[in-house]
């Protein structure tokens, strides 16, 4: 247990997404984690000091000021007293102070004062996420040494409101608390990985597009799971409602002509491990308007061009990586299927999975697979996605030490 007696110390800002830290709390200490709990004036007009105190079972503090607790510099206490600082949710407020040293309460305070790893979950409107302003905080933060989880694309609290912005959800907030303090052996150290994930959209016209059921679960635990094993990766994901790994350099695409131009830039590596799912057709011309019914009620024609066989194209580059690793989603005849495509991709390891509507597998939660190289077939039972990424980067990590 990576949390066990690690201590948390847990800044929830004010925004709606601090809901989310009450269950973050649970998870936390699930795991093993003291959870410290600091919340600024504006979080407690949306949660209550009582409700997250009795999940952290320790006193909340919320005053810079408070005589019992600054009588042995309490601010500075909680700043140093613990192994990693983490502000879930993040507002664009408290960005702002830390990018600029400001330090008028004692969330901000702590945040200036800690020399301890912190990690941010930002939470807020799409319109200020992608304000000037909010994103020139947050890179003067991630050049500062501050780690981001998200924000993620959904639904926000605002009724009709939806994009970027929405805080990374709970397991995925611990998954990388668990990976900035995990300290076991990096058998992936000083390697570099190309991982894509998701599906591409392969635009008809403005408004439609060629897309498929990919949730990008797979590609982004199997990311996360090789930065954890200390390499340095190149996520190239397609569109999804997922947090951007920590540790992970991400690139997001939309068509798959981006993320093959994506996937080569990234060369040479050691390990490519391409799971997304990309469309193998696009409209041979896609409309600048939309396309309107017509009067008639006659269907538009659609002509098709094939996408680039972005696996392919790595398995056979001049500056292939060591190690080749695809995926095969197929709904009948798998391992046969997969079979054929070891060869005429270039790869070394074929990881197929049956997707068929009743496996319930495509944008799901758990995997079953079988590895397919040119020494047999190893099949695994049924397994979470985040199972299926730890298992294949221990099989990569023993296979580039054999080389």
């Amino acid at each position: 247990m990576i949390l066990k007696d690690k201590r948390i110390l847990l800044i929830v800002a004010g925004g709606i997404a601090a809901y989310k830290s009450l269950d973050l709390i649970r998870r936390l200490r699930e795991r093993g984690a003291v959870v410290i709990p600091v919340m600024t004036k504006a979080a407690g007009e949306f949660v209550t000091e009582l409700a997250v105190g009795a999940l952290a079972a320790r006193k909340v503090h919320t005053d810079l000021f408070s005589r019992e607790d600054e009588v042995d510099v309490g601010h500075i206490r909680l700043a140093r007293d613990c192994d990693l600082v983490l502000a879930a949710p993040a507002t664009a407020d408290l960005m702002a102070k830390m990018a600029n040293g400001l330090a008028n309460d004692l969330a901000s305070t702590v945040l200036i004062a800690t020399d301890r790893p912190v990690l941010m979950a930002p939470a807020m409107n799409p319109r200020m996420w992608a304000n000037p302003a909010v994103a020139r905080n947050a890179a003067q933060l991630r050049a500062d040494g501050v780690r981001f989880i998200g924000p993620m694309r959904g639904e926000m609290a605002e009724g009709g409101e939806a994009g970027l912005g929405r805080m990374a959800e709970p397991l995925d907030i611990v998954a990388e608390v668990e990976a900035l303090l995990d300290r076991s052996p990096k058998p992936l150290a000083g390697k570099r990985a190309i991982v894509t994930s998701g599906p591409t959209h392969e635009p008809i016209d403005p408004v439609r597009y060629i897309a498929n059921r990919s949730s990008g679960t797979q590609g982004h635990a199997i990311a996360s799971a090789l930065a954890r094993a200390g390499a340095d990766v190149v996520l190239v994901s397609g569109p999804v409602a997922l947090a951007d790994p920590a540790g992970v350099k991400v690139v997001h695409v939309e068509r798959a002509e981006e993320m093959r131009d994506a996937v080569l830039a990234a060369l040479p590596a050691d390990i490519a491990v391409m799971v997304a799912a990309v469309a193998d057709w696009r409209v041979a011309t896609a409309a600048g308007e939309k396309i309107k019914k017509s009067a008639d009620g006659s269907v538009p024609s659609l002509p098709l061009t094939e996408n680039p066989d972005i696996l392919r194209t790595v398995g056979h580059h001049q500056q292939r990586p060591r190690l080749v690793v695809g995926f095969a989603a197929e709904t009948s005849d798998v391992e046969t299927n997969a079979r054929a495509k070891l060869d005429r991709k270039g790869a070394d390891l074929i990881v197929a999975n049956d997707v068929s509507p009743e496996t319930g597998i495509m944008g799901g939660k758990r995997n079953t697979v079988a590895l397919i190289g040119r020494d047999g077939v190893e099949r695994w039972p049924d397994m979470s996605k985040e199972e299926v990424a730890g298992r294949l980067v221990a099989l990569i990590a023993g296979r580039l030490a054999e080389v």
